[in-house]
């Protein structure tokens, strides 16, 4: 049996998202975001943001090739966050070792997943830093393999120099979304993302495969913005 689940949190303390989501707020659960800012916390939430949950780490967008990670004062850069620093685990389980392979995910507005959400930018980041420490075990300078600049910045290469092809949106809509602008993520990474060789993937086969991935959003109009998903598709064999 296949199934993919979503988890917030790190170490003992991870969080399952089932029935929940991922809210996106200014200094405290319920307060807003800035217009055209970043949010300064995560929590795990209901659909309508309500809900108070367990926080998640933090991954605020600073510029196109770091970010602002929870407890972390200076800005760091994005292949130096530990996947537990991640705003969010990806966990794909099956009943018998497989490989995975075209991992893609969306950010949609709720209804169909080629539609951007709306009044929102997302850009996501790819963490490959399996150490639990900003660097790597014995070498704190040295980075991970994970993204260098954030999908949907104007300094990835999966990114336009228009922004955001998809006409929905306004030009220049620098923004993961739809099928605009799709996340590709790391082939067959194996338990904890260990097997994910440098984001090239590998053809390794497990029951389990993570990934770890930073979201930040800014609004980009007044309002709490709630038609905002997220999709995730693979293959397995």
């Amino acid at each position: 049996m296949a199934t993919i689940t979503f988890y917030a949190g790190q170490g003992s303390a991870v969080s399952h998202l089932s029935g929940s989501g991922l809210g996106f707020f200014g200094g405290a659960f319920g307060q807003s975001v800035e217009l055209n800012k970043y949010q300064d916390t995560t929590f795990i939430t209901n659909s309508n943001g309500t809900k108070e949950g367990p926080s998640s780490d933090n991954n605020k967008y600073f510029n196109d090739g770091s970010g602002n990670i929870t407890s972390i004062v200076a800005a760091t850069g994005l292949k130096f966050v530990p996947n537990v620093r991640a705003t969010l685990n990806l966990r794909f389980t099956h009943s018998s070792a497989v490989k995975t392979q075209n991992v893609k995910m969306r950010v949609f507005d709720r209804i169909n997943v080629n539609n951007p959400a709306s009044g929102v930018w997302t850009k996501v980041a790819q963490f490959l830093h399996p150490w639990d420490t900003f660097g790597s075990a014995g070498t704190p300078s040295a980075p991970g393999s994970g993204d260098t600049h954030w999908w949907g910045s104007a300094l990835h290469t999966s990114t336009p120099s228009v922004g955001n092809p998809d006409t929905r949106l306004p030009t220049s809509s620098f923004t993961v979304g739809g099928s605009g602008i799709v996340v590709a993520l790391a082939k067959s990474p194996g338990p904890s993302g260990e097997y994910a060789a440098g984001g090239t993937g590998s053809t390794a086969q497990h029951v389990q495969h993570d990934w770890y991935v930073g979201l930040t959003a800014s609004p980009r109009s007044i309002g709490s913005k709630t038609q905002y998903g997220l999709y995730v598709s693979l293959e397995y064999l």
